[in-house]
């Protein structure tokens, strides 16, 4: 049974179509990801799922109940991590978690007895007595992870997880991710970094301007849209002239501001070809296709801009 299911899903807001009609499942113990950049509907669509804003067209099921109807017994169910965290900062650490227990009917005592390990998860029990302002940026989301695990859910939900993180705490964040996922929590999340979708997700849809646009694993997505690798050609100024010169070296050719991407199953082989015509970049990068090649492909526009 589909833990989420959505059949012409919409969010309008007064004239504005944030989410157009769209399907999608997600499955028991999958990491499933909603990819696009600000603005493609990804965070209106979660909060539909959420119960924290009600559909305005099709039909969804979360926990194969109706949000319309069933939405504090679906929520009961849910951990949720929002873009902003959104701690009590005038308590301590462990108190956050002991506080937040209460909202879904535990006892102190059994809150305690779960802030624990869920501290140790978070790796913060050397934190547990210390404000929350004395946190890192790194820190506070590992807290507002573990905190949104007090009631056990079934579903977590994270949207844009890792904004704002420098690289290192992200790649900590990621591996407490997929400790949740190999213990049976299905996880949902939105995100505008490719290579955090191609690490946290089994599944995904590729969003654009609230629609849709593609459905996949990132491996199948890749293989479907993009080619094996990518050759980046930068130059200080626009110039069609050098895309017509290299026009048959690639499968694809993507013409930026400031580079050229030809889309190639050998990029070194490809790099030679470009040299011997006498054509001499400033920068050259040979890279395997990612999905921001998908994206790209796909909308004809970058994902991040």
């Amino acid at each position: 049974m589909s833990l989420i299911e959505a059949r012409g899903l919409v969010k309008t807001f007064d004239d504005f179509v944030a989410v157009d009609g769209i399907d999608f499942e997600v499955q028991p113990g999958e990491s499933f990801g909603f990819l696009g950049p600000n603005g493609a509907g990804k965070t209106s669509t979660m909060r539909m799922i959420g119960c924290t804003s009600p559909i305005s067209g099709g039909s969804l099921r979360v926990l194969d109940m109706d949000p319309r109807t069933q939405g504090p017994q679906i929520r009961a169910q849910l951990g949720v991590v929002p873009q902003q965290d959104w701690l009590d900062t005038e308590l301590k650490v462990d108190e956050n978690l002991l506080v937040y227990g209460r909202y879904f009917g535990l006892s102190r005592a059994e809150s305690a007895r779960r802030a624990g390990p869920l501290l140790e998860f978070a790796d913060l029990t050397h934190k547990a007595g210390a404000v929350v302002d004395s946190l890192s940026g790194g820190m506070k989301r590992r807290l507002t992870i573990a905190r949104s695990l007090i009631n056990n859910p079934r579903l977590l939900l994270l949207d844009e997880p890792t904004t704002g993180l420098d690289p290192q705490a992200r790649h900590n964040l990621w591996q407490r991710l997929f400790e949740l996922k190999r213990s049976g929590v299905t996880l949902v999340l939105t995100t505008h970094y490719m290579d955090e979708a191609e690490q946290l997700c089994d599944r995904l849809v590729v969003m654009d301007g609230g629609r849709i646009v593609a459905e996949g694993s990132p491996r199948a997505l890749i293989a479907q849209h993009a080619s094996k690798e990518v050759l980046e050609l930068r130059f200080t100024a626009h110039d069609d002239g050098v895309a017509v010169q290299v026009q048959d070296l690639a499968d694809r050719v993507e013409v930026l501001a400031d580079r050229l991407l030809l889309y190639v199953d050998d990029g070194e082989a490809a790099l030679e070809a470009v040299t011997a015509r006498g054509i001499h970049p400033l920068a050259t990068l040979v890279r395997r296709a990612s999905l921001e090649d998908v994206f790209l492909r796909l909308t004809g526009r970058s994902l991040i801009e």
